[in-house]
């Protein structure tokens, strides 16, 4: 597989690199990770297609230069990076549709397989992992070790999550090696929160709810929440995070509102319930801990729903 993912590079004079929908950490840094080692190792016209990101990735070198905005550039080659199934590229959907030739590297369970090449990494705790492997390690530059570090912290959540291996930690030293700064990576793209992040924070906890004596919590943000605290989506980083650290706690649940009666779910696991089986259920993937999916209806009977099929792995 190594060789298909660099000989696909080799013969491809225009790549295109696309992510999922709502990019997080990984995503960001996995994508820019992939575009800096092949710009600084080939002669090629690169270029990653990504919906608009937290500020606080920009630092990484040529994060700048994302597009944001649809092409109907047709490109020689495709590469989906972080994504379970070929839909999560959301509006750039297309370019790999439309691509000469297909590539998705990924780390998601749930992954079904697609692209003329497939690379899922089951094993690796974030899409950043999967492309070291992938990569000649001599090769890879100062600014594709930082932005490949940045995606093992936010996967990982700063080397605690239970994807945490001996694996991962190895990768992410040879990446400090390479010149990543774990520091301030750390602090300013993980820790590091706006007034409104954290005004948004303390609406979610003061609605939040538990359940099955404590083994699950929940917290529902919608519209309004999202007004009063002047706060975004992107805001809504780390909220399920800071659920699943409550004591007592198995399984967090956070939904927020994305449109009317349109939810987006993000479940986060402990030690025993299997959230990827409960997102798959409803169209949706990721990893046994931590999983996502989006659901119509109402809110009541949507948070109601996700607890019973909660409630049945806990018995």
């Amino acid at each position: 597989m190594k060789n298909d993912f660099l000989t696909m590079i080799e013969q491809a004079d225009t790549i295109a690199i696309t992510g999922h929908v709502r990019p997080d950490g990984d995503c960001v840094g996995s994508t820019v990770g992939l575009y800096n080692y092949i710009i600084s190792n080939y002669d090629k016209q690169v270029q990653i297609y990504l919906e608009e990101f937290s500020k606080d990735f920009l630092f990484l070198h040529d994060a700048d230069k994302i597009s944001h905005t649809p092409t109907d550039q047709v490109y020689d080659l495709c590469i989906a990076v972080d994504c379970g199934d070929k839909e999560r590229q959301g509006d750039f959907l297309p370019i790999f549709e439309h691509a000469k030739h297909t590539m998705c590297v990924d780390h998601h369970i749930s992954n079904p397989g697609f692209g003329e090449v497939c690379y899922v990494d089951a094993e690796a705790c974030s899409a950043a992992e999967a492309l070291y492997k992938l990569m000649e390690q001599d090769k890879i530059n100062k600014n594709a070790a930082e932005a490949l570090y940045m995606g093992i912290v936010h996967d990982t959540g700063v080397f605690k999550h239970s994807n945490t291996t001996k694996s991962a930690m190895s990768i992410a030293g040879d990446l400090i090696e390479k010149g990543a700064n774990p520091s301030f990576i750390i602090d300013e793209t993980f820790y590091k929160k706006t007034f409104v992040a954290n005004k948004l924070l303390g609406i979610a906890l003061t609605k939040a709810e538990q359940h099955a004596d404590g083994r699950i919590i929940s917290t529902v943000l919608e519209t309004e929440d999202f007004r009063k605290s002047g706060a975004g989506k992107i805001d809504t980083d780390g909220i399920v995070d800071q659920l699943r650290i409550t004591e007592g706690t198995e399984t967090a649940v956070f939904i927020y509102q994305t449109g009317e009666d349109e939810y987006k779910i993000s479940l986060r696991s402990n030690n025993i319930v299997d959230v990827s089986r409960i997102s798959c259920n409803h169209g949706g993937g990721g990893h046994v801990r931590a999983a996502g999916f989006s659901m119509q209806g109402d809110i009541k009977e949507i948070l109601a729903g996700v607890i019973e099929e909660i409630k049945e792995q806990l018995c």
